[in-house]
């Protein structure tokens, strides 16, 4: 058995190098024009389908997706870095068949109705997330939208993590301290930053990120768990419970878990908080300044999830009335902006919207975001399962016939996989 996963691992190995090597020379042949005056770049200039991407997207995979369903790809090489709904309505053109597009762009009635008047049957977020695409205009037009989960999990609750330890023990603050020239020797009071280890971690939000940073603080950093979500999560609860008996069974004092009723009691009782909600009406806001006054006065908040969750005026007030309080950020209540004195306040971490940003989730996300839009203008069925990382590790030859997901196709009544 263990042979045989060798050998299929090595097959896999040759089979994802020489569709490399073809994604490559694809690029190689591509060439530059301009659509309605917006600058491209054009793969397969003969395809049957043309599909707009709106921005340049990383890895090669995805590209080899839209050629074997015979697009013609045009990647827009516009120098802004957030499109307008003018320049997209440009790049659609009278005749657009599908559209991988960017979460900081406006998908709407405006640009969907003009999708569909270019006879446009798909589009794909490039994005786990949709809050930037309403979903019911694509609906009421007969478009399918899709986005691209399944590969985000560890890369942001990885970045959480980062986030945390980079606050918790003021790794930035030093480094513009080094970089400034200001070190001029070891001191006992330099930079001096809070232990993780053994002290509480809490969660807000126990999906599938939430409960793998979870697992990653208590793993590293044997702290204890305290979470709310609306929904229990027993995998993650027993996860922990068994970590604690190994601990034990070692000598070593064993991890807790516990799940509260109420957002407050974790804000009050944990040492550190991440967020990891989505964003709605009940979570925009959340953390508030009430809020932020319940919290340990050397407390460190995370927030790799949605901006709003977090009102960034009250926060920047906060963290400077507080200055052992600290935080790290990775997206921003009016993105790309920052709230005047966020900026000024050496005890937040901010980054700019990078939770996503390993090469392998980037362009697992390009990857699914094309096999969405070339599995529908193939006509094939919607995948139906969790696991969608077929579509990004199996051999192009034998990766499922289908679109990885597509959020609105009950509502369109399309066909699944199971009814296939």
């Amino acid at each position: 058995m263990a042979l045989a996963r060798a050998l299929f691992a090595a097959v896999s190995s040759v089979a994802r190098q020489s569709e490399s090597k073809i994604g490559l020379a694809q690029r190689a042949f591509a060439s530059a024009t301009t659509v309605n005056g917006v600058p491209v770049e054009v793969h397969n200039e003969s395809g049957s389908k043309r599909v707009v991407v709106t921005k340049s997207l990383p890895g090669d995979r995805w590209l080899l997706y839209l050629l074997n369903a015979d697009c013609r790809v045009e990647v827009c090489t516009h120098p802004d870095i957030i499109l307008s709904n003018a320049t997209i309505k440009q790049l659609l053109g009278s005749k657009c068949d599908g559209v991988i597009g960017q979460l900081t762009e406006d998908w709407g009635s405006e640009l969907f109705e003009a999708l569909r008047q270019a006879g446009g049957k798909a589009y794909s977020n490039y994005a786990v997330g949709y809050n930037n695409v309403k979903v019911d205009e694509a609906t009421k037009r007969g478009i399918p939208v899709g986005n691209t989960p399944g590969v985000l999990t560890e890369t942001t609750a990885e970045l959480a993590a980062a986030l945390t330890l980079a606050a918790a023990r003021r790794v930035v603050e030093a480094d513009v301290f080094m970089r400034g020239g200001q070190y001029k020797g070891w001191l006992p009071t330099l930079f001096v930053g809070q232990l993780l280890q053994n002290k509480t971690v809490g969660i807000i939000g126990a999906g599938r990120i939430g409960a793998a940073y979870a697992r990653m603080m208590v793993e590293g950093h044997k702290m204890n768990l305290v979470y709310y979500d609306p929904y229990p999560n027993k995998q993650l609860e027993e996860y922990i419970r068994l970590y604690g008996e190994l601990l034990r069974h070692r000598g070593e004092p064993p991890v807790a878990v516990r799940r509260v009723e109420t957002v407050e009691e974790v804000l009050q009782e944990a040492d550190v908080v991440s967020l990891h909600c989505n964003l709605d009406s009940n979570t925009r806001h959340l953390i508030n300044s009430q809020r932020l006054a319940l919290m340990k006065p050397d407390a460190v908040l995370v927030n790799a999830a949605r901006g709003p969750c977090i009102d960034e005026a009250a926060l920047v007030a906060h963290l400077k009335a507080n200055p052992e309080f600290r935080c790290g950020l990775d997206v921003f209540e009016d993105e790309p902006s920052m709230k005047p004195g966020l900026s000024d306040c050496p005890n937040a971490v901010i980054v700019p919207h990078i939770a996503s940003a390993s090469m392998w989730t980037r362009s697992g996300m390009a990857t699914l975001a094309a096999a969405n839009v070339a599995g529908v203008l193939s006509g094939y069925p919607v995948w139906n399962k969790v696991d969608i990382l077929p579509f990004v590790e199996k051999p192009m030859a034998s990766v499922p016939q289908a679109a990885p997901s597509i959020v609105n196709a009950k509502e369109l009544g399309l066909k699944m996989v199971v009814d296939a």
